[in-house]
């Protein structure tokens, strides 16, 4: 018997609000790897590791808000816990060494097609994962072609987001690569749930423990929060805010505050600078000429 498989069951807002998660998610992951190839300091690593999560965190949210609306009418749905969250780890995982791999390797045309297989290898991986992870009565089928597709536009989105990450220059240019990256991730997620078919064992309610796709909702506060919080510190980046000082011309020598400028020697034979101490007991002046002579006021 086959299962009705509706992927629409709250209309458009499941759609919606994944389609946002992909794009904040890449957004954040696309800056950080974009600072830490411009800017080669001692937390480029962290930069990087930051990316990889936030690109990882915000797929597989998106993936479980859209599953949230999918459903099979004639059987209810329940997830497994362990490999939901391991479903997370592969993603962030698998993210960060195509990641990585171009911040420490270089923006080549190498790089960039092995770190972004690799990263679209993970984001196929993540999905497939977790959709192993579902628990109904009944038996999940997949067209082969489809799968095949999937996987190639996950791989060709990663690509193009790294190259993004490495090419484009500009906060709004930034924002119009993350939506870019949103379509694409989207469109690989319902493009694999168009490949699903259910065969049903029997009519009776699925055995066993697990979690519906509704009672995941606490679980994707977490993810969601944290790339909230990242965006807000990591797109307001001082340095994007104001300036890179590498950008604006030959490098000056840094004054810090507190600190007086190199004051001049005079040398023999030039005028006479009068220095004074603050006034009271103990000022000096100071004459350059034959025996220095000083005299106190």
């Amino acid at each position: 018997m086959q299962g009705t498989v509706d992927g629409f069951s709250y209309g458009i807002v499941t759609p919606v609000a994944a389609f946002l998660m992909a794009c904040l998610g890449g957004a954040l992951g696309l800056r950080c790897t974009t600072r830490s190839l411009r800017h080669r300091d001692s937390f480029k690593a962290g930069w990087l590791a930051l990316g990889a999560t936030a690109i990882g965190s915000g797929i597989w949210t998106m993936h479980f808000i859209a599953m949230m609306g999918f459903s099979v009418q004639e059987a209810p749905i329940r997830y497994d816990l362990p490999i939901t969250f391991a479903s997370l780890g592969v993603a962030v995982l698998m993210v960060g060494i195509g990641i990585f791999i171009v911040g420490y390797r270089g923006a080549t045309a190498l790089t960039l097609v092995t770190g972004g297989t690799i990263t679209g290898l993970g984001v196929a991986t993540m999905h497939y994962l977790g959709m192993a992870g579902m628990r109904l009565q009944g038996r999940v089928e997949y067209d082969t072609l489809t799968v095949a597709t999937s996987v190639v536009i996950a791989v060709v989105a990663a690509t193009t987001a790294l190259w993004a990450a490495v090419s484009v220059h500009g906060f709004l240019a930034s924002l119009g690569a993350s939506l870019v990256m949103g379509v694409a991730v989207s469109g690989m997620h319902y493009t694999a749930m168009a490949a699903v078919s259910v065969h049903l064992h029997g009519a009776d309610p699925v055995e066993g423990t697990g979690d519906t796709a509704t009672s995941l909702l606490p679980m994707l506060i977490g993810p969601a929060v944290f790339l909230i919080l990242a965006a807000v510190v990591v797109m307001f980046d001082p340095l994007l805010v104001m300036g890179d000082p590498d950008w604006q011309g030959p490098a000056r020598t840094p004054r810090r505050p507190g600190v007086p400028a190199p004051r001049h020697v005079p040398s023999f034979g030039e005028p006479a600078n009068w220095t004074a101490r603050p006034a009271g007991r103990g000022a000096r002046r100071t004459v350059p000429r034959g025996g220095h002579r000083s005299q106190d006021w």
